[in-house]
């Protein structure tokens, strides 16, 4: 056993201990921790220094940068909350929230990319908690779960997603995407708010809310600049991604639409300065030095050997979906489902699978996907989720309590999907 082979699982061990013991030291952000483990993968020389520029996605470090900057500014300008007054006053129950912001959240995941619901998502669901009167955490756990459920049902939902849509070859990813994906992720959207309803003890109860959300609103002008800046980022993104399945003239890297976006916005607001300080630059600095990290643990060799050991070949048609699905929840959870499946999908073409292994790849979506509700670590947006909430609001969302909950959602969400794939 190599001195990398024995660093590279040392640094894993560490990972999943700091993950699952951080619930002593909530103090120490994801992202201070990650960045101690980007450093150590250097300098053990799992990374050299030269390979980091190639090593870290810029696509999705500007497009966090971009959204972030936006949906500051909507929610320092009063537009997230009066939005969320709006969505309040049209509801009169307790669990009608519960299921409709399932629904929705859910939903713009699908269309606008899980991680701008994720960004986006927390003081909405702040608002809708003092509003209410409802418990902030499990609005915000239905939050973490709903946005993943709905990513999966589209090419465009996430990043693991266009990843595979791009490298697999299938010839209609979007119609593959939705008629094997669109009808399980209602029903698991729905169900997911019960569970947490009856987990949490949250009972049928009236709503009486007197609300005018036009009050909530600060500062009209730079309102108005952030709805048409996010409306503009969702449009040009639905439009890339159709004139992509064209194969059209189109935008690879997509995460330079909001950023781009949010440039001309910084000029036109009243204070650019305060609004670049409002931006979560700890979640980026998480994402920089993750790639790093999960880099130096994969070039150790220790990810290799457990995926060549768990699927050394291609499996026959009728166990692939379940050996897929198995492989993808716990290995998303060790490095995370995009890095995962960026690293999985060369493997899988290796393996000799085409565009033609329609049901392989939608698996492999769907599974890395919804592996992200079994536990913190499972998805970049429960991270972006976490690292909002307890910058703005000195709150935290346990590892356990995330597990205990997530388990039970992750295990009916693989059910339903396999279900419908499987028999479709």
């Amino acid at each position: 056993m190599s001195y990398q082979y024995i660093l590279g699982l040392l640094l894993l061990l560490m990972l999943i201990s700091f993950l699952i013991l951080r619930s002593k030291n909530p103090k120490m952000p994801v992202w201070a921790f990650m960045s101690f483990l980007a450093f150590i993968s250097v300098l053990g020389r799992l990374v050299k220094i030269d390979e980091i520029p190639s090593i870290i996605d810029l696509n999705v470090i500007f497009f966090l940068i971009g959204m972030f900057s936006i949906v500051s500014l909507a929610e320092s300008s009063g537009l997230l909350n009066m939005l969320s007054y709006w969505f309040i006053s049209r509801l009169k129950s307790t669990l009608s929230v519960m299921m409709a912001s399932s629904l929705i959240f859910g939903l713009m995941a699908a269309f606008a990319v899980n991680d701008t619901v994720a960004v986006m998502g927390p003081p909405i669901v702040y608002t809708i908690s003092r509003a209410t009167g409802l418990p902030l955490l499990p609005l915000l756990l239905l939050l973490a779960f709903s946005i993943t459920i709905g990513s999966a049902a589209t090419p465009m939902g996430n990043p693991q997603n266009v990843l595979i849509s791009v490298s697999s070859g299938m010839k209609s990813p979007f119609i593959s995407f939705v008629h094997y994906l669109f009808i399980p992720t209602i029903l698991n959207l729905v169900l997911t708010s019960l569970l947490i309803s009856f987990f949490f003890g949250i009972r049928q109860r009236r709503l009486e809310i007197g609300l005018i959300p036009e009050e909530s609103l600060k500062s009209r002008k730079d309102a108005v600049i952030s709805a048409i800046s996010l409306v503009s980022v969702v449009i040009l993104m639905l439009v890339n991604d159709i004139l992509r399945l064209k194969n059209e003239p189109h935008i690879e890297e997509i995460g330079f639409i909001p950023f781009l976006v949010s440039s001309a916005m910084y000029f036109l607001v009243d204070e650019p300065r305060k609004l670049i300080k409002e931006v979560d630059w700890g979640t980026i600095m998480f994402f920089i030095t993750m790639f790093i990290a999960m880099q130096g643990i994969w070039n150790s060799g220790v990810y290799r050997d457990i995926v060549s050991y768990l699927m050394p070949s291609r499996t026959n048609a009728a166990a692939e979906p379940l050996v897929i699905s198995a492989i993808s929840v716990l290995l998303s959870q060790l490095l995370s489902n995009v890095p995962f499946v960026k690293l999985f999908t060369e493997y899988m073409n290796a393996l000799g699978y085409t565009g033609a292994d329609v049901k392989a790849w939608i698996t492999l979506a769907m599974s890395s996907t919804i592996a992200g509700n079994l536990t913190l670590f499972g998805a970049a947006s429960n991270i972006i989720i976490l690292e909002v909430v307890e910058s703005k609001y000195k709150i935290t969302i346990k590892f356990s309590t995330f597990l205990k909950i997530g388990s039970l959602v992750t295990a009916i969400n693989i059910l339903i999907y396999l279900l419908f794939i499987i028999f479709l």
